[in-house]
């Protein structure tokens, strides 16, 4: 269900990126951090466990236009790929909008995407949420590796029912946006009706993120106002890191992220 605040007419709905251990969640976040005008993005924030081994997720309030009156922001979050995580991914998962599962598109980790679209597909029936009703996007990732697996076969053994999906190579930034703009187009029209009730779609655009959803505040969205920094006045991100012991730690600190995100919007 999206965070809806009624008094700032805003709406926070989480998307969540899904994968085995470095498969590309992290970079797909970061390249979108990295090239959104600052405007329209937060900061990015990395939880890491004692261990150090990778990070918890990373969160990213992007703007994203209106439904209806409310604003829109974009919560996307990572959840860490190593098996031994299994307790931070659902506790990630709580609450998601839309699903982005990375998949590694290297052959020899087949079975690793298989067995962690089985452990999504676990935790998501802890928490009450149906795979085949969330919106679900596929990312498949390393593409300009050799030996991969064939799109084919990716949406045979993961995809039958024919979710959306994205070739890509996001350490150079190829299908990232094209991902976000996929998982938004299922999100937007879903949260509305969680939201507003069914019927509230009519009078609507369906378009999820578009260029002029993120194009800055006042500028027009024609080719040459692009959403993307330009590399002129490009600058290394910052980075945020907080250090939690404990699942509840980690719980807590969701919680206290979220209140910002309400506080900000005031």
């Amino acid at each position: 269900m999206p965070l809806v605040n009624h008094a700032t007419k805003s709406m926070a709905i989480k998307i969540v990126y899904y994968g085995p251990g470095l498969s590309g969640k992290t970079t797909n976040l970061r390249y979108i951090y990295f090239k959104l005008e600052p405007a329209y993005r937060g900061e990015l924030v990395c939880l890491e466990t004692e261990a150090e081994r990778t990070y918890f997720f990373d969160l990213l309030p992007i703007r994203a236009g209106l439904i209806g009156d409310f604003t829109v922001h974009f919560q996307l979050m990572t959840v860490p790929g190593q098996v031994f995580y299994e307790a931070s991914r659902k506790s990630v998962l709580r609450g998601t909008d839309g699903l982005v599962f990375v998949a590694d598109s290297q052959i020899p980790l087949l079975d690793a995407n298989l067995e962690c679209f089985d452990g999504l597909r676990r935790n998501c029936l802890q928490h009450d949420i149906d795979l085949n009703r969330v919106p679900l996007v596929f990312q498949y990732n390393k593409r300009d590796l050799p030996y991969l697996i064939p799109v084919e076969t990716f949406n045979n053994l993961l995809n039958p029912r024919k979710c959306p999906w994205v070739e890509a190579v996001a350490i150079n930034g190829v299908g990232v946006f094209e991902t976000l703009r996929e998982i938004s187009k299922l999100t937007v029209p879903v949260a509305r009706e969680k939201v507003f009730g069914p019927g509230s779609r009519e009078g609507h655009r369906e378009t999820g993120l578009s260029e002029q959803d993120l194009a800055p505040p006042g500028k027009p969205s024609e080719a040459e106002e692009l959403d993307f920094i330009p590399p002129d006045r490009a600058a290394p991100f910052q980075v945020t890191k907080v250090r939690l012991k404990s699942i509840r730690e980690i719980e807590g600190e969701l919680e206290k992220l979220s209140k910002e995100f309400v506080e900000k919007t005031k």
